[in-house]
């Protein structure tokens, strides 16, 4: 009886260790897309988000991780062109 309660123990606790690490691969399309809405939300305009390897060095800003830790995604805000600056200076 003892045996069989370890054994259904061990059993049970490997199942549910091995789950966190099937749960943090996801795709960086499925990542992005949660960024993009972050940031839709807090009205954030001009920027772009992209993907690179985690081993690529970049001194942009880091928002995400995706593809089980292999991948990256970075944040870069654009500057305001010329012309809007001065539309909303005439507001």
């Amino acid at each position: 009886m003892n045996k069989r309660v370890l054994t259904t123990s061990l059993l049970l606790s490997l199942m549910l260790s091995s789950t966190p690490v099937l749960a943090a691969v996801t795709s960086c399309d499925a990542i992005m897309d949660k960024i993009n809405t972050k940031l839709e939300h807090k009205n954030v305009n001009d920027y772009s988000l992209k993907v690179i390897s985690k081993d690529t060095e970049t001194s942009l800003r880091v928002v995400g991780v995706c593809e089980g830790g292999s991948k990256k995604i970075i944040y870069k805000k654009h500057k305001a062109k010329k012309s809007e600056k001065a539309d909303k200076t005439e507001e």
